[in-house]
C-alpha cells in the first residue's frame, strides 16, 4: 500500500547509499528503482606543503570521507571544513581548498583537492588598552606571541594562532590575579 511504499523509500534513503528511490506497481509486480551514489575511487591532493598528505587524509577520514566510501557532498563539505580548521590552527587563515570531482566508470568518482595554503598571519603590533597598574612592557613580556623581530624567523612567535592568543590572555589574567587583582 501507499504507506508501506513511503516507509520503504524512507528506509532506503536513510542508508545514504542512494540518490533516488522510486516505487512503482506494474500489475502484480512491485518495482523498486534505485540510483546508487558513486563510490570514492581516489583522492588526489595538490598544493599541500604545510600538512603532509597522510595528515590530510586522516583529517578527512575523521569526517568519514575516504577512498572506498560512498560519496556524499555534505560529507565532503564537512571534511573540507575540518581540513581548513587544521590550517587555521597553524596560522593559515587564508587557505583555499577547491575540490574537483571527476566521474569514473562503474559508478565511481575521483576527488581532487587543490590547496592554496596562503600566507601565515603575522602579528604586527600588540596594543594593551586600559593598563594603569603595571607597565605595558612588563605585561607584554608575559605573552608567548610577539611582534616580528630578528629571531622570529626561527621561533615563529610572531605567527598568529587563536589557541596561543587564548593561552596568552590566560597568562595575563593570572599575572593580574597573582598580584591581587
Amino acid at each position: 500500500d501507499e504507506a508501506g511504499a513511503r516507509e520503504a523509500i524512507k528506509a532506503l534513503f536513510a542508508t545514504g547509499f542512494f540518490n533516488d528511490v522510486r516505487v512503482e506497481v506494474d500489475g502484480d509486480v512491485l518495482l523498486i528503482t534505485v540510483e546508487e551514489r558513486p563510490t570514492i575511487a581516489q583522492i588526489n591532493i595538490n598544493g599541500a606543503k604545510m600538512l603532509e598528505k597522510d595528515q590530510i587524509r586522516n583529517a578527512m577520514k575523521s569526517q568519514n570521507f575516504a577512498e572506498g566510501r560512498i560519496f556524499q557532498q555534505d560529507v565532503l563539505d564537512a571534511a573540507i571544513n575540518e581540513l581548513k580548521q587544521q590550517y587555521f590552527l597553524r596560522g593559515r587563515y587564508s587557505v583555499d581548498i577547491k575540490p574537483t570531482l571527476t566521474k569514473l566508470e562503474r559508478n565511481r568518482i575521483g576527488v581532487q583537492l587543490d590547496i592554496a595554503e596562503g600566507e601565515v598571519s603575522r602579528i604586527k603590533r600588540i596594543n594593551l588598552v586600559g593598563v594603569k597598574a603595571f607597565k605595558e612592557d612588563d605585561l607584554i613580556e608575559q605573552f608567548s606571541l610577539t611582534t616580528s623581530g630578528w629571531m622570529t624567523w626561527y621561533t615563529r612567535s610572531d605567527q598568529y594562532s587563536k589557541p596561543k592568543l587564548t593561552a596568552d590572555l590566560e597568562k595575563l589574567r593570572s599575572y593580574y590575579q597573582d598580584r591581587g587583582y
